[in-house]
């Protein structure tokens, strides 16, 4: 609240009360801080309402204080929100009229306060405080660094009186901060307390005068506190998350540029420091000193924002890859909350704007998303099935029930034609294995099998069913809906081209499944014999034209037929030279991903969309599709034998620990083959293994049942290791090896 004086009072956990006043030389030529109170409903301060939306006002300026942004212009920018004060490069002040009449005007530089401190001086310090115990100079030196953004930049700038927007450096003294930042974590709570009351000063200064971008140096600075991970300071970091909400359009793009420069781990600590942020406010468990969720509504969808910036960031594929995996971005609390719900609030037209979290999908985990994905297509199912029964209805034909409930009948024989033939509805896992088998075979010439990369690609034969491919991509569509993995070997391009667009388009004459930033890596994921020549013609120094002699005409491969293409109009009369290589090099890509496999992957695509017709495939990355699909390659025995029911045996039986210790021995290419002996496939489901589903056994004696996975140990192997109490690990182990060995002619 305000105190007497025009200053302002704030009470924080474990702080006490704060009363911050502006001084008297100030007071009536700054412009009043724009930081919203603490503790407000409703529409705070600052112009965003509680659900972190931003509302159009012009922000306030003074005759002392113009922003850079609106000098000539008179009004602020309207992409600047009105939370943060205005930050300005010079000040222009008002100076008598000169001889000619004319005003003067005279150009005032910020002035940075001196910081003597260096990381030399600190690391020292800091080892003396710690051998003595007192802490004193440190304390000083939190007060002195976090007291305002000219501080902050003054001690971590390389150069403190220059400006400047460079996205790829941000042009700080990193070594220094890391260091300040990591003895900080270890330091007892006084200089916690010390650094956060300088924290809270500098957030809540009032007409900062800085040089250019330097208010988002000192954000980029203040957000990888360690501090922030504990929820005590959380009334703090949402005011800080707000204030980076605040900055324009301009400087969200430089402040993304700059999350790249980070470090991995710096980078994923900030990632879960807002990850904690957003599941406390989410589940409130009673966190002393927080406020109530009513009057922090404006929390999480200020926090899930930010978390959208560092996304964006790490999804930066200019230069180096991304710095964490996007699995390091799932909430998996989240998964607990009303999904549904979430899901038609994002869909509701009546509710425009209204947050949910659909529209930052990267939080969420896949298996959240898998549950939205099949509720959606399932009442997308039933709502279609309606339809149908009263349209049977009222023409008095009697309605079809096997809308709901479906039999299918195929002859082993005829199995690719059968299913055909059939309305596909919940299918067993054997059906799919079956079907995946016999239509992958290299009779039916629907796909290459390349051995170096061992995965399939489409083939560009012209003489093919396009029932059949649409029959593929019906049948993922149902491992999806079913929750069954499917023992499939596409390159991830395939999933990028599913996802192209993720939705069908209403016109059905607009092209689908073409991707249209494709590169060599692509290519090369099934082909990276063909992606080393096209790299070696890219770099061949020589005269191309004259020492390789190729033209647009190119010839390919399959099933012991060569095809020859051309790749433009004349291409056979048209050479590739120095000049136009990069042109040859892209057609070819573009025929081999696109042009040259269309109508059949756009028959695959329509399948697969004709079973999971959800809008929530815009939520999905391809590498979650591919999950989806085939499951995830990451095995882990512990889950295993976590979720493990024993028939005949008990977990401290003595063949028991020795399965478990040997098949922990086996390398992890052993493990996975001896997982795909067993259930049919070497990846695990969304759900874990307690998902997977049932697996034939074969001479089986004994098993290991884990969640109806039958793990079989054979009659020869019983009949060599005798009595269960008198088993050795030598016999198991040469058993285990023997099945993984002979994978291939037991499949």
């Amino acid at each position: 609240m305000a105190g007497r004086f025009g200053g302002l009072h704030i009470s924080l956990p474990g702080l006490g009360s704060i009363l911050l006043r502006p001084s008297a030389a100030t007071t009536r030529t700054t412009i009043t801080s724009n930081l919203p109170p603490i503790n407000q409903d409703g529409l705070l301060a600052g112009g965003v309402d509680v659900n972190g939306q931003q509302s159009k006002r012009i922000g306030p300026t003074t005759a002392h204080s113009i922003s850079s942004s609106s000098i000539g212009a008179g009004i602020s920018d309207s992409n600047d929100s009105s939370i943060n004060p205005p930050t300005t490069t010079t000040l222009l002040h008002h100076q008598p009229f000169d001889n000619s009449g004319e005003m003067a005007l005279t150009v005032v530089k910020p002035s940075y306060p001196s910081i003597e401190m260096n990381m030399e001086d600190y690391v020292s310090e800091t080892q003396r405080s710690n051998q003595v115990g007192d802490y004193s100079q440190l304390r000083t030196f939190f007060l002195t660094c976090f007291h305002s953004y000219a501080s902050i930049c003054a001690t971590f700038k390389r150069f403190p009186d220059n400006g400047g927007d460079n996205e790829h450096d941000p042009e700080l003294r990193m070594d220094f901060l890391n260091c300040v930042y990591d003895s900080l974590s270890t330091m007892p709570g006084a200089v916690h307390k010390t650094a956060l009351r300088s924290i809270v000063h500098a957030l809540l200064e009032e007409g900062r005068k800085l040089y250019s971008k330097d208010d988002v140096r000192a954000l980029f600075v203040l957000l990888q506190c360690p501090l922030f991970s504990s929820p005590s300071t959380y009334s703090v970091y949402s005011h800080l998350l707000r204030q980076i909400l605040g900055l324009s359009n301009s400087d969200h793009h430089l402040f993304v540029y700059w999350l790249k420069t980070l470090e991995a781990n710096r980078f994923r600590n900030i990632v879960r420091h807002l990850l904690q942020f957003i599941s406390i406010r989410q589940f409130p468990a009673g966190e002393r000193g927080l406020p109530a969720p009513t009057r922090s509504r404006w929390w999480i969808p200020t926090g899930v924002r930010i978390l959208a910036l560092l996304n964006a960031s790490n999804n930066n594929t200019s230069g180096s890859g991304p710095l964490v995996s996007y699995t390091e971005f799932y909430n998996s609390t989240l998964d607990h909350i009303d999904l549904m719900k979430e899901y038609l609030t994002w869909q509701s037209p009546d509710r425009p704007g209204q947050f949910s979290y659909c529209q930052y999908p990267f939080i969420l985990s896949i298996a959240a998303k898998r549950f939205i994905l099949t509720k959606d297509s399932e009442q997308q199912m039933i709502l279609t099935a309606r339809r149908s029964l009263v349209s049977k209805m009222s023409r008095n034909q009697p309605p079809r029930l096997e809308l709901f409930f479906l039999n299918i009948h195929v002859r082993r024989s005829h199995f690719v034609l059968d299913s055909l033939n059939e309305d596909m509805g919940g299918l067993t896992k054997e059906w799919f294995q079956l079907l995946i088998r016999e239509i992958f075979q290299p009779d039916y010439g629907m796909f290459i099998y390349y051995p170096n990369a061992r995965c399939y690609w489409f083939s560009t034969s012209t003489e093919t069913n396009l029932k059949e491919y649409n029959l593929i991509g019906v049948l993922m569509g149902l491992a999806v809906y079913n929750s069954i993995i499917l023992d499939l070997h596409f390159p991830s391009i395939c999933y990028r081209k599913l996802l192209s667009p993720p939705v069908v388009p209403a016109n059905n004459s607009a092209r689908v499944g073409v991707v249209r930033n494709f590169n060599l890596d692509d290519l090369a994921q099934f082909m990276p014999e063909v992606v080393f020549g096209l790299k070696e013609l890219l770099a061949y120094e020589g005269n191309v034209e004259e020492d390789m002699a190729l033209t647009f005409q190119v010839s390919f491969g399959e099933y012991n037929e060569v095809v020859t293409v051309p790749l433009m109009e004349n291409a056979h009369r048209v050479p590739v030279t120095n000049a136009n290589r990069n042109e040859f090099v892209r057609l070819y890509l573009d025929w081999i991903l696109n042009k040259g496999i269309y109508e059949k992957f756009r028959a695959f695509y329509l399948g697969f969309h004709s079973v999971c017709a959800s809008n929530a495939l815009i939520m999905l990355r391809p590498e979650e599709v591919e999950i989806l699909v085939c499951g995830s390659p990451k095995l882990d025995l512990r889950e295993l034998q976590k979720n493990t029911e024993y028939d005949g045996y008990k977990s401290g039986d003595r063949v028991i620990k020795d399965f478990w210790d040997v098949l922990f021995e086996l390398s992890p290419e052993m493990q996975k083959r001896f997982l795909r002996f067993v259930t049919g496939t070497d990846r695990v489901p969304v759900g874990g293994m307690a998902e997977m589903g049932d697996a034939p056994a074969e001479t089986v004696h004994r098993a290991i049942e884990c969640r109806r996975i039958r793990i079989g140990i054979g009659n020869q192997t019983q009949t060599e290791l005798g009595n269960k109490d008198r088993q050795p690990n030598e016999y198991l182990l040469d058993y285990l090896q023997y099945i993984a060995q002979r994978l291939d002619i037991i499949l």
